[in-house]
């Protein structure tokens, strides 16, 4: 059953100016992104401010589903999004994050990315089975 949804829509050059900051751009994606979707974004080459976009929207996406913002039970690095075999996008929840989830009676996550060169939209699905 549904217990949660969540929606994120951003704009793939609000996160591109951030990634290419020399004021913010490291400190921003080593607190937001795990080293795995890292390495992701950085093959992707042509498309990589896309995909990080995305992945700051899908985040973003399941956090609203928790019903929280990043803070003392969810933390971004907790919240990894890769892509399962056959290229779909999945959600890893760890650590607090993990346990919050759980204790709001969730037991699976799943996500829809999409993005075009200027926007980059997530939708998350909470299920308690």
């Amino acid at each position: 059953m549904i217990v949660s949804v969540g929606v994120d829509l951003v704009e793939v050059v609000r996160i591109r100016r951030a990634l290419e900051s020399t004021a913010i751009g490291r400190r921003f994606r080593d607190r937001v992104y795990t080293e795995r979707e890292i390495q992701y974004c950085e093959k992707k080459r042509r498309g990589k401010y896309e995909s990080y976009a995305g992945r700051f929207a899908a985040k973003e996406a399941v956090m609203k589903a928790l019903g929280r913002g990043w803070g003392s039970k969810v933390s971004w690095l907790d919240i990894e999004v890769l892509p399962a075999p056959g290229g779909r996008p999945e959600v890893h929840l760890r650590n607090r994050t993990l346990v919050f989830a759980q204790g709001l009676g969730i037991q699976r996550l799943s996500l829809s990315i999409t993005h075009t060169d200027r926007y980059a939209m997530a939708y998350v699905i909470a299920q308690d089975e």
